[in-house]
């Protein structure tokens, strides 16, 4: 097993282990795909991974982490996804979608335009939560969101699947991590409830097991159903890699096929120790422990470092995610330097080397 071997999930195989991490583009109208996306998402497919993942995709208007996010809570967003899932996927790449809300992070600017909290007073939206705490000073205080709004948020995850799938998308990821709502669920340092959704670990992942099982209700059996993880928030007191592993057992039990292990991002002031490959420790132990396929992401950059984590079974997957915005034909320069054979595309072989 190495980064250029087959990955089979269900029904879907994987070109190779190389996969395009979900980022946030900034770029789309109303929720709406356009040609920005086409020609981003298109060129990593060209470009050789085995998986493109879409972008971070609202289910819900406020679930958008800033007004240019792509969504998918109406049916008229399903076709610009859909040109440019044709797009991926004729060039060798299986599309994928991460299904998301931002909760209490929502309604900011873009990061060209500072990236501060887009304020409901200054025509923004207000943000909801599991509690009223802010993500952090000058982020409006969100509404805690009701029973009744809770079961629209499951909704609206299940209703997203099943638009994904008419855009003929291959692959779901939920997006449980980075501090957004799901996330926040889980962690008892956001999530303050003494009702059936907080408290207990039970309770605190009662959500975003209630959102796999709406979303593998929809998603057809035969297609994989990932799901992007913060294995821990840095920070005493909140989710911990030993939460993370336990989830992990129980979301292979709704039918999730792999945990897209992250960290981070629900504390602002969290002291993260970044640097090369400091996530994939978290892959390996929910890999070893929960049994379940894994993939990592986080500052993987060398072709014989991202080998290195499938050879070694750290991973099943490796995201990568600026090292593509820099070069989107990585991969190809990866089996080069590899030896192996790379996913060149008929129009470049004159450039083979």
């Amino acid at each position: 097993m190495h980064l250029f071997s087959p990955l089979a999930l269900r029904s879907v195989t994987l070109r190779n282990r190389i996969a395009v991490s979900p980022m946030c583009q900034y770029s789309a109208r109303d929720g709406r795909a356009d040609d920005w996306h086409l020609v981003h998402l298109g060129s990593r497919s060209v470009g050789g991974a085995g998986l493109v993942i879409f972008e971070a995709t609202g289910v819900r208007p406020e679930g958008r982490i800033s007004a240019g996010d792509l969504g998918l809570w109406e049916d008229g967003q399903v076709e610009p996804l859909a040109r440019v899932v044709r797009f991926v996927e004729e060039h060798g790449a299986v599309a994928a979608l991460q299904l998301a809300h931002a909760g209490r992070k929502a309604s900011v600017h873009a990061p060209w335009e500072g990236g501060a909290p887009h304020l409901p007073e200054a025509g923004g939206w207000r943000p909801v939560a599991p509690s009223p705490l802010p993500f952090a000073d000058g982020y409006a205080a969100p509404e805690a969101l009701s029973e009744q709004g809770l079961r629209q948020v499951v909704e609206a995850f299940a209703s997203a699947a099943r638009r994904a799938l008419a855009a003929g998308f291959h692959v779901l990821e939920i997006h449980s991590a980075h501090g957004y709502l799901l996330h926040q669920f889980l962690s008892p340092l956001s999530n303050r409830r003494e009702d059936r959704w907080g408290g207990s670990f039970e309770n605190r992942t009662r959500l975003v097991r209630e959102v796999a099982e709406a979303v593998r209700r929809e998603w057809p059996e035969r297609l994989p159903l990932l799901l992007r993880l913060s294995a821990t928030d840095w920070v005493p007191g909140g989710w911990d890699p030993d939460q993370s592993v336990e989830l992990s057992r129980r979301l292979k039990e709704l039918g999730v096929d792999l945990v897209d292990c992250s960290s981070g991002g629900l504390v602002a002031t969290a002291k993260v120790p970044a640097g090369p490959g400091y996530q994939t420790a978290f892959a390996e132990r929910i890999r070893r422990e929960a049994g379940i396929p894994t993939g990592a992401v986080g500052m993987i950059t060398a072709p014989e470092q991202a080998d290195h984590v499938i050879r070694s079974g750290q991973a099943d997957l490796v995201l990568l995610a600026r090292e593509l915005l820099r070069d989107p034909y990585w991969p190809l320069r990866a089996a080069a330097r590899l030896g192996q054979e790379g996913p060149w595309p008929r129009q470049y072989l004159r450039a083979r080397p």
